[in-house]
């Protein structure tokens, strides 16, 4: 069985790098892996807590990981209440508040294992005073924290910051390696693991989760998003305002899984964890269920935009570009009635609903607003029947 470093897919130096300094157990305290969406460093630091935190130690023939306890399969789950991850709380990032609560938390003990670590996301949006908050911690952890932020250049990281960790590179994954890798992984047709890349905004980790979904749950809501740019050129406003609400509604359907997970969990472990401790994991859960409908809403705007991308492809002449290949159909009809303009017009409507959805904006007004101005561009008023 393969080490937790091998899910690190697509990054080899990382994976040598990461396991080396496990294994000769020269870990620091504070790590900042840098590289562009997509580029698994979100995974390469799950693998890295798994391999500190694993009873087996880090001079296991393993690298520190057995893979089969408690504490790794946690982990791997994004389950263990000592690994925690936080993502910017305020519209245009890390609020001040929100880092001296994460200072404050690193003081506690850990719940169940030796360590604790915290994984950042985007501390490219860490502002100036919410760094000053953080900046003594980040020098000098508690002797049992190691802190990993994931960021999306050095050059968009404050120096502050910057020269407080150890940088680990993330390189650029080309969407045809990204589909290669998808497809070894699952053993899906490149074609379909192409598709899964985009729904996922580029993410091999993603995709991966995205293709292995119960009773392929993700791909046949990617047909009803699908479904729906079809049917935009001849839907009134009542069927525009429809779709959005079904498409939200069943971005949000598989959560009821995870809290279902969430509520068993706790109630196996809730007779010898200490009240603090349950509701450390109960704002864990809070945070994991806030995470998840992001990335299920992601997927729906990442969607529409493959396929507006598609038609662009189409008006420019390029076809043999199209990704949505089963939607052929529909990108086709779509480009005989636009141009390249148009369709590029359509697409950048996509980027401001995804904005608006970083600002917390209803998640149902966003895609209905979406879906107006998508029909409006492409289609004029909308109905051609």
């Amino acid at each position: 069985m393969a080490d937790a470093f091998e899910n690190i897919l697509g990054q080899p130096k990382v994976r040598d790098f990461l396991r080396t300094s496990v294994k000769s157990e020269r870990v620091t305290h504070a790590y900042l892996f840098t590289g562009p969406a997509g580029s698994n460093k979100t995974a390469a630091a799950y693998a890295l807590a798994q391999a500190l935190m694993c009873p087996k130690g880090p001079r296991g023939p393993r690298g520190g990981m057995c893979g089969a306890c408690d504490a790794c399969a946690r982990i791997k789950r994004q389950k263990h209440p000592d690994v925690r991850f936080f993502a910017p709380a305020g519209a245009s990032g890390y609020l001040v508040e929100q880092i001296r609560e994460i200072v404050a938390d690193t003081a506690l003990a850990p719940i169940q294992a030796q360590k604790k670590v915290y994984i950042l996301d985007r501390v490219d949006l860490l502002g100036t005073s919410a760094a000053n908050a953080f900046l003594k911690t980040l020098e000098e952890p508690p002797a049992d924290v190691v802190l990993i932020l994931l960021g999306r250049t050095r050059e968009s990281v404050l120096p502050t910051i910057l020269s407080r960790c150890q940088v680990v590179p993330f390189r650029h994954i080309p969407a045809t390696e990204a589909a290669g890798i998808v497809s070894q992984n699952t053993g899906a047709p490149v074609a379909q693991a192409r598709m899964a890349v985009e729904a996922c905004g580029g993410s091999i980790t993603r995709a991966i989760e995205f293709l292995r979904a119960p009773g392929n749950e993700r791909l046949a809501f990617r047909g009803e998003v699908l479904a729906v740019m079809a049917s935009l050129a001849h839907a009134d406003d009542w069927d525009v305002i429809g779709y959005a609400r079904t498409l939200v509604e069943k971005s949000k359907a598989p959560l009821d899984e995870v809290r279902a997970a969430q509520e068993a969990e706790l109630a196996e472990n809730a007779d010898f964890l200490a009240k603090s401790a349950i509701r450390q994991i109960e704002a864990r859960n809070k945070r994991q269920i806030t995470a998840k409908t992001s990335e299920y809403l992601r997927q729906t705007t990442a969607i529409i935009g493959s396929w507006l991308r598609d038609v662009c492809a189409t008006c420019a002449g390029a076809p043999e570009l199209v990704i949505n290949v089963d939607a052929r159909e529909s990108v086709e009809a779509a480009a005989r009635t636009s141009d390249v303009a148009r369709a590029s017009r359509a697409l950048s409507r996509v980027r401001v609903a995804e904005q608006a959805l970083a600002y917390n904006v209803s998640p149902e007004t966003c895609i209905d607003a979406l879906l107006f101005e998508v029909r409006e561009v492409l289609h004029g008023s909308g109905r051609t029947d």
